[in-house]
């Protein structure tokens, strides 16, 4: 960790990272909000749950531009298109024609630029550090991300309450022009083991898509997919109901807290990563979702809303560790000009279920309630440590240094 503290390209790109996470997070939790002030229904706040979390099921189609095209070029041009996607939010309330509709239309279309920035990312950091310093890289971009999430989750809600939501949008513009001249100022060197390509554009980006599929299908990280769907069907729908559920326990200041409570387990955990690095990978994931599912549903069923907060919170520490090794799975068990097109593939399989989770929990909570909806997440979470324990290839996975998929480069 002390030899990245010197490493400056890495520095640059995860303080880039930071301020346009501040700003993912700020036009979220903004646009979330506005949905539900101006229809009062969490069947609107599940559909832009929805419209927002679809783009993720197609980051598949990201990963092959990704690997081919330039890094510091991708996330230079989504943050400046992002920041002035965001400035037609609050231009469109001070002429009159803001409607949750117009809400709608433009949080897809940030959402769906935001697919091609995580891969690059993650792309980005084994051409940026050494093999050995990959889990530090990577809990300390988690770090970045969650951290940044634990503050403006807990103080976006009471800007939301005290100068409304619009106002969230101005501010973002700003962290989105910011996060592109950090960007800019990275030189990411190109992927070592290039390969000469003959064909078209068009045939070329289908067989590298091919190619990544086939990468992950041959590995044992497919296998997790199956899981991750259901656990992240379950919470979508918890995020969708996530403001009418902080409805019934005070305002959007408790919105906010929920959030922050959701984040701040998660970076903990993302901080713990380095240190459990070294236990089997297959036994961490049994214990951490059994002690996540059983915490969230003790959670939900907490007779205050600081006790709920406080169960969320550890609940989301061990999710915070494993989402960590996992990723770093990927980076080391994978050829490198591989990794992004595998990463958006993982990403757009585990995520498929989630936008419908947040239709139908959206609609399922206006019906129900909201806390079955949230009850759903934490028996999502059980699943997956059943599932895992029911499958011997993934149980007995040993540490993350030394799992090694035998996938080769060229391998289809």
């Amino acid at each position: 960790m002390h030899s990245l503290s010197r490493n400056g390209p890495f520095l640059r790109l995860m303080a880039g990272r930071l301020i346009t996470n501040a700003g993912d997070s700020l036009y979220y939790i903004a646009a979330m909000w506005l949905v539900y002030s101006l229809t009062g229904s969490s069947f609107y706040t599940g559909l832009a749950g929805f419209l927002t979390l679809l783009p993720g099921a197609f980051q598949f189609l990201a990963g092959p531009l990704v690997d081919r095209l330039s890094i510091r070029r991708v996330l230079v041009t989504t943050q400046v298109i992002q920041g002035v996607l965001v400035l037609a939010i609050p231009l469109a309330h001070y002429t009159g024609h803001l409607t949750v509709w117009f809400v709608l239309v433009v949080m897809p279309i940030l959402s769906a630029l935001n697919q091609l920035v995580y891969p690059a990312q993650i792309v980005a950091l084994p051409r940026l550090v050494a093999d050995d310093e990959l889990v530090a890289a990577n809990s300390a971009f988690s770090f970045a991300y969650q951290g940044v999430d634990f503050v403006f989750n807990a103080v976006g809600g009471l800007i939301v309450a005290f100068f409304g939501a619009v106002a969230l949008f101005l501010a973002d513009s700003v962290t989105f022009a910011a996060a592109a001249l950090l960007f800019f100022s990275v030189r990411v060197p190109p992927a070592e083991d290039t390969t000469e390509t003959t064909g078209s554009p068009v045939q070329n980006y289908l067989t590298d898509l091919r190619e990544g599929i086939a990468a992950l299908r041959n590995s044992p990280l497919f296998m997790l997919i199956v899981g991750a769907v259901v656990a992240n069907f379950a919470f979508g729908g918890a995020f969708a109901v996530f403001p009418a559920y902080a409805d019934t326990l005070g305002d959007s200041a408790a919105y906010g807290f929920l959030l922050a409570s959701l984040s701040g387990g998660m970076l903990v955990g993302a901080i713990a990563a380095s240190s459990v690095d070294h236990f089997p990978i297959g036994r961490l994931l049994v214990v951490s979702y059994a002690a996540s599912g059983a915490l969230w549903v003790a959670a939900i069923l907490a007779p205050s809303l600081s006790l709920t907060v406080a169960l969320i919170a550890l609940a989301s520490v061990p999710i915070g560790a494993t989402n960590v090794l996992i990723m770093t799975l990927v980076q080391t068990g994978m050829p490198e000009r591989l990794v992004g097109r595998v990463t958006s593939v993982l990403t757009s399989m585990a995520t498929v279920a989630t936008p419908l989770g947040a239709l139908l929990g959206g609609a399922a909570a206006d019906v129900y309630g909201t806390q079955p909806v949230m009850l759903a997440t934490g028996a999502s979470f059980l699943f997956v440590a059943f599932y895992v324990t029911a499958l011997p290839t993934l149980r007995r996975l040993g540490p993350v240094g030394d799992v090694e998929f035998g996938v080769t480069a060229g391998a289809e």
